[in-house]
């Protein structure tokens, strides 16, 4: 499929109080092999998100240790890992320490899946994963892995209001980009 008529088909599946505040935008160096050229996203005509730059807007991660020390990243721990963890130590750890074992490793987890996330997105085609949006369920999008289903997911106007207020606990755990784009689409409702 040619990209505009893919550009034309992701732009009418955009929320009506997002269409022409948000764009899809796509260069390509026909003379020049070793350029594949750029895929992005722009709100209010400003690059928010380079598909394979780092000097985008939002914060890119390098490191496990930057996103374990980031206080803005609040990971929410459930009664049922700090007793898996209460278990696994036998019940020699006093309380306190299990929730802060419990949230350890659950963020060593979430940087892990967050760092592979942003080495697939810089190397990844913008093209593959949108022919792949528009073949696969909203629902789907939704609760993928992958940064870039998640915000064409976000903005789509098949996601309702209630689904997008429903899943402020779902975006604390996703990359800064997809909560960028999920507090935009939260400002229209």
């Amino acid at each position: 499929m040619s990209w505009s008529k893919m550009k034309q088909q992701l732009e009418s599946f955009l929320c009506p109080a997002l269409e022409g505040r948000v764009e899809y935008r796509s260069t390509s160096y026909r003379y020049s092999p070793d350029k594949a050229g750029l895929s992005y996203m722009a709100v209010d005509k400003k690059n928010v998100f380079n598909m394979s730059d780092r000097t985008t807007l939002v914060r890119w991660f390098q490191t496990e240790l930057e996103i374990k020390n980031d206080p803005a990243i609040q990971i929410p721990i459930s009664n049922e890992e700090i007793e898996a963890m209460r278990e696994e130590t036998k019940g020699k750890v006093p309380e306190d320490r299990l929730k802060i074992m419990a949230r350890s490793r659950k963020i060593s987890v979430y940087a892990k899946e967050l760092l592979a996330a942003q080495s697939s997105l810089s190397k990844s085609n913008f093209v593959t994963i949108a022919n792949q949006f528009l073949s696969t369920s909203i629902e789907d999008c939704l609760e993928s892995q992958d940064i870039l289903l998640n915000i064409l997911a976000l903005v789509d106007r098949r996601v309702g209001k209630k689904r997008i207020q429903n899943m402020d606990e779902k975006m604390k755990v996703k990359h800064p980009i997809v909560q960028f784009f999920y507090e935009l689409r939260r400002s229209t409702l």
